[in-house]
């Protein structure tokens, strides 16, 4: 079982996916990879600290998270090892480097943000430029010499055939009450809510600085994990009632897309960790 989740910045994956990677990793076991893949160099996301030392800080808070949750990360670059920059991901550059990423980790499942389907939804420029190349390139990931031009490699060996994985959404903030608000797959992750906080702790420059700075995300300074755990808390709790889900516990929540494999609720039920439909579904 391989699970890699596609997200924009340094800290997206541990707001939307972190407890249920750690459910995954204890129901499978031995028999369980997952990855995060970052496609920006994080520079522009902070207020007083230069360009460079964010790039920095954030692959190191990054590699933190990861080594705390125990998943394998990788920052998406160009065939020549450059990164992309935040609010100006290019879309060809971007879907070829993704091309090589996914079909390198061939995942069964690729979790990433989604598209607004309401013109009405607030979006994130980088959000969305990452759904919508996830998307495109979809249908691409068993063409195997679809990007031969920027890894000519690619086009020296027999072809491999390569499995298109299941696609989900994940939950964006950024899109807050919108048509997304309606998911398919609801997670209970109350057994691994400390986990989530322990990673998304890591991301220091993030909940501590920036977030609180920007102001739109009801996050308030924090001095110890357990402030911040409490605020996380909070944060989830929002998320429920905003769902239409009302009180309870803390919850990651996944929509279906026909993006790539279409799964029946027999292969969810087998491959997902304990989950609920959303009622009515």
């Amino acid at each position: 079982m391989r699970i890699l989740c596609v997200h924009a910045h340094f800290d997206d994956f541990e707001f939307v996916a972190a407890g249920t990677f750690e459910l995954f990793r204890r129901k499978h076991a031995g028999n369980f990879r997952a990855k995060v893949l970052v496609c920006t160099d994080g520079r522009s996301g902070h207020h007083w600290r230069t360009p460079q030392e964010t790039a920095r800080i954030r692959l190191e808070e990054q590699a933190a998270a990861a080594a705390s949750g125990g998943y394998e990360f990788e920052r998406l670059a160009r065939p020549d090892g450059s990164p992309f920059g935040e609010a100006r991901l290019p879309s060809n550059g971007l879907l070829a480097a993704l091309w090589k990423s996914i079909r390198d980790f061939e995942p069964d499942y690729l979790l990433c943000p989604p598209l607004p389907a309401d013109t009405r939804a607030g979006v994130h420029p980088d959000h969305i430029t990452v759904a919508d190349a996830v998307r495109r390139v979809a249908y691409m990931i068993n063409v195997p010499h679809a990007f031969v031009d920027d890894y000519p490699e690619e086009g020296k060996a027999e072809a491999r055939w390569i499995r298109t994985p299941v696609i989900l959404n994940t939950w964006d903030s950024y899109i807050g009450d919108g048509p997304q608000s309606v998911p398919d797959l609801v997670v209970d992750v109350s057994e691994t809510f400390d986990q989530i906080a322990r990673q998304s702790w890591c991301h220091q420059s993030q909940i501590r600085e920036w977030l609180p700075w920007v102001g739109r995300h009801g996050i308030a300074p924090v001095e110890t994990l357990d402030q911040w755990e409490a605020s996380l808390r909070q944060r989830f709790g929002n998320q429920r009632l905003s769902l239409g889900l009302g009180e309870g516990a803390p919850v990651e929540v996944f929509s279906l897309t026909s993006w790539g494999q279409v799964a029946d609720r027999d292969q969810l039920t087998r491959d997902f960790p304990a989950f609920q439909s959303k009622p009515g579904r």
